[in-house]
């Protein structure tokens, strides 16, 4: 046990036994209002070209919404369980649902592209605090965990699914809309959990606030780290780009990414886990990389057929639903460090690629051509196959076996390899 982390109880079930879907109303309290904060990453996709056109922006600069959402959301990764640890599980989930609701109104109430990026900084912050903390209430709540994992799992699938579906929807109104619906949603969620969850329902556990910057000396976890800038790079060249190309409404543009979405959730939630079974995981993420390497470059010489765009999309989704997991999972099994640690050093420093690629590559495509933005996807993820090939030493680590896991657990470590700690 490492020093920055005190222990934390044990789970154990007092609540029953039945069905993962019986729980109690305030798992689905706690479950509705993850799917409403993951729908918020793929939510603005549909309507990045109504939002340039209608407050005369460019593409590059309507991909800071993305940047300033995942630069804060990395920033505040890194001490999110530090802050959930002092003021407590349900005070940490309405203080990050009370900055989505105001700050996702407040974007749909700007006037301007630059008010939208300051207000998408903010809720980033939200949506830090909120998802780095759902998790762990959920299991605390549920009747028993291994259920609790499964409606979680499920809750990140739609949510991922369901943004840019929502977004496309609403967008076809206005571009306003999207934002607005997604703060009433977060109000009404914000209202159950404060009204059933009690306080104290998940123990406190004490961190350093350095504990994840420290995690970063460790060679494995700052090497899947590496490896995960300049992929996470390559996944948002895809989000946050293709919707220009694509030449779509809001509403061809959702529906696209709807697809994208249900295939992010499915090989996430079904294929990762079953290819770690046969295969070990550094081989996963070699053949991962490569994989979205082909597809990537696929889209630079034939993104101007929209109907292979659209295949190249969907196909993406299902690559970077294993990789998402698969990554993570390693991140957090190369090393000893307890796994709030490794959890939330690993997921501050991907979201830092996705962070940074938006607006290079939309400057790159609006100047040169949009198959120039795909370039540089590309880019980054040769980039991140030198990185994996040179670092195969420590990545290693993240390939040992633990056979006296239970199955419980395992599914815990895949429900923290989508989205973090559960401690």
């Amino acid at each position: 046990m490492s020093a920055d982390t005190a222990p934390s109880p044990t789970k154990t079930n007092t609540h029953g036994h039945g069905g993962w879907w019986h729980q109690p109303a305030t798992v689905w309290a706690v479950a509705f209002a993850a799917t409403v904060s993951f729908m918020g990453i793929g939510l603005v996709d549909p309507i990045l070209p109504a939002i340039a056109e209608e407050l005369h922006a460019s593409a590059s600069q309507t991909s800071l919404l993305f940047t300033s959402y995942l630069l804060i959301t990395a920033i505040a990764m890194f001490f999110s369980s530090w802050v959930s640890g002092r003021l407590g599980a349900k005070n940490t989930l309405l203080l990050g649902l009370g900055l989505i609701v105001v700050f996702a109104l407040a974007s749909g109430l700007s006037p301007s592209v630059p008010w939208i990026i300051a207000f998408r900084a903010v809720w980033g912050l939200g949506n830090a605090l909120f998802i780095s903390t759902a998790l762990a209430t959920i299991i605390s709540e549920a009747r028993e965990a291994e259920g609790a994992i499964i409606l979680y799992e499920a809750a990140l699938g739609v949510g991922m699914a369901l943004g840019p579906l929502v977004g496309g929807l609403l967008g076809m109104a206005s571009w306003r809309a999207p934002f607005i619906g997604t703060a009433v949603l977060m109000l009404i969620a914000f209202i159950a959990i404060a009204t059933m969850l009690k306080s104290g329902s998940v123990p406190k556990r004490k961190t350093s606030p350095l504990a994840a910057f420290r995690g970063l000396r460790h060679p494995s976890l700052l090497s899947f780290g590496l490896i995960a800038i300049f992929y996470n790079m390559a996944f948002f060249v895809i989000l946050a780009v293709s919707p220009y190309p694509l030449g779509f409404g809001a509403l061809g543009i959702g529906l696209t990414f709807c697809g994208w979405g249900i295939g992010l959730a499915i090989t996430s939630v079904l294929a990762a886990p079953a290819l770690t079974a046969r295969f070990a995981r550094t081989q996963v993420v070699g053949a991962g990389l490569a994989a979205l390497l082909v597809i990537t470059l696929l889209a630079v010489f034939l993104q101007q057929y929209v109907p292979v765009l659209i295949a190249l999309i969907v196909l993406s989704g299902l690559v970077l639903g294993i990789m998402n997991t698969v990554l993570t999972e390693s991140s957090m099994e190369s090393t000893d460090l307890p796994r709030p640690v490794a959890s939330s050093a690993y997921s501050g420093i991907r979201f830092l690629g996705g962070a940074m690629a938006p607006p290079f590559a939309s400057a790159l495509g609006q100047s040169f051509g949009w198959s120039w933005a795909y370039v540089f996807g590309a880019a980054a993820l040769v980039v991140a196959l030198v990185l994996f090939f040179s670092l195969r030493g420590p990545l290693s680590a993240a390939n040992k076996r633990h056979p006296e896991q239970s199955d419980e657990d395992r599914a815990l470590e895949e429900a923290e390899a989508l989205i973090g700690d559960a401690d």
